[in-house]
């Protein structure tokens, strides 16, 4: 019942539009095979359906064809596809349905960051890595005490010599196991507070100096990690836009999340709303006024969101580095999304609350299945806390583009 796509607005494509849009749904038909069909229309929202290192290996597969650098310049190894191109390829590989693609923070985060804030040799030595899929990265910015309050971060890294020295603990690192590097936002300026005095470093990950302790998550998978460093080190010249530039740089790595593929990420968004009325439908629950008009909600929501995306998109045509607008679309599809999975389980009733108990859900020792839905109502928990909560983003929207006050600190008690 496809009531999404009865109104969808009709963009018209040029011929060059058509015939890369045709490339892109050819190469994806041609090397979903194999091992990689199992993958297909799975991999998706909490990723616990698969197994890591086959979507890692798709991710290499990809690079054959040049999909991980279709917005890096080709001088460095990119297909240096335009914005409009690189909206396109997202759209085209949610609808072929392709496999969900791990959280590739080198391509997503590093990449662009580097290209932006990075020194040449910095760019040489790891962005060509990075688009062949010979090395994944992952973020080191949260801790126990500097979540979403990132400027809190403990960490620390002294010079000495010509290496950085890393004491500290990162937590809800996505996918740290399997990752051969870490971009840590770590304290190098002594005595230093909030945002002055942090740096921003490049660490390998393949020293015993360091310890991946996975995180087993609600939907059963250990995507996230606690990652801890003992006199860890790196090179002298791994730090990204100098000493003491960390938090500039850090807050341009998480512009950086709301780029171009966030109307693939829509598509994929409307695809699940379309199941959902289908189910509705199929269960009599389309009958139920109420469930319905929640429903049409979801559908409007949808299409705010769509519109949204487009206006981010517009501003990214202008500005190589998103500003603090982009905030607007995170704390959107966060709520929208994390709505749908509470509506999914009502619509789906007593079903929803069961799980399978034939296997395990990605990690060991996990005695249950979770189906899609499932997932999504669980992970989407999360949606709103991760990649800044939605209160730190009505703040960076409130401060930095309406231009009001701060939000007041609560006092402290001196007795």
């Amino acid at each position: 019942m496809d009531i999404c796509g009865l109104v969808d607005m009709d963009f018209s494509y040029s011929k060059t539009q058509e015939n890369f849009v045709e490339e892109v749904r050819t190469w994806l038909e041609e090397h979903i095979q194999g091992e990689f069909l199992a993958l297909r229309g799975k991999g998706f929202t909490g990723h616990d359906d698969v197994d890591p290192q086959l979507q890692i290996a798709w991710e290499k597969e990809l690079a054959t064809g040049g999909w991980l650098g279709i917005d890096f310049p080709k001088w460095i190894g990119g297909r240096e596809c335009s914005l409009v191109e690189q909206v396109l390829f997202h759209k085209t590989y949610v609808e072929a349905k392709a496999p969900g693609r791990i959280p590739n923070m080198g391509v997503t985060l590093l990449g662009p960051t580097l290209l932006a804030f990075g020194s040449k040799p910095q760019q040489e030595r790891f962005i060509p890595k990075i688009l062949s899929g010979e090395e994944l990265w992952c973020q080191g910015y949260s801790e126990p005490e500097a979540g979403s309050d990132l400027s809190n971060i403990k960490t620390r890294a002294e010079l000495v010599d010509d290496y950085w020295v890393i004491n500290g603990q990162k937590v809800w690192t996505s996918l740290a196991q399997y990752a051969d590097w870490i971009f840590v936002v770590a304290r190098t300026g002594k005595g230093s507070l909030r945002h002055a005095g942090l740096s921003y470093l490049l660490v390998p990950m393949s020293q015993a100096e360091i310890t991946v302790r996975p995180i087993i998550q609600l939907t059963g998978g250990a995507e996230f990690n606690e990652t801890f460093f003992d006199n860890a080190i790196t090179e002298k010249e791994h730090v990204v836009g100098g000493q003491g530039q960390g938090w500039k740089v850090a807050m341009g790595t998480l512009a950086f999340e709301r780029g171009a593929s966030t109307l693939g990420q829509q598509t994929s968004f409307r695809q699940e709303l379309e199941d959902l009325i289908d189910t509705a439908v199929s269960n009599g629950m389309w009958d139920n006024l109420v469930i319905r008009q929640k429903l049409m909600d979801s559908y409007i929501g949808l299409e705010i969101l769509r519109f949204n995306q487009l206006r981010m998109l517009t501003a990214l045509a202008t500005d190589s580095v998103p500003g603090a607008e982009q905030s607007i679309g995170k704390l959107f599809w966060a709520s929208w999304h994390r709505k749908l999975g509470e509506l999914w389980m009502e619509i789906r009733g007593s079903s929803g609350m069961v799980a399978a108990t034939d296997g395990h859900a990605g990690y060991e020792g996990i005695p249950y299945t979770l189906d899609k839905e499932q997932r999504t109502f669980l992970y989407s928990r999360a949606h709103t806390i991760y990649g800044g909560s939605n209160q730190i983003q009505r703040n960076i929207i409130g401060e930095r583009v309406l231009g009001l006050p701060k939000e007041p600190r609560p006092m402290h008690n001196s007795k």
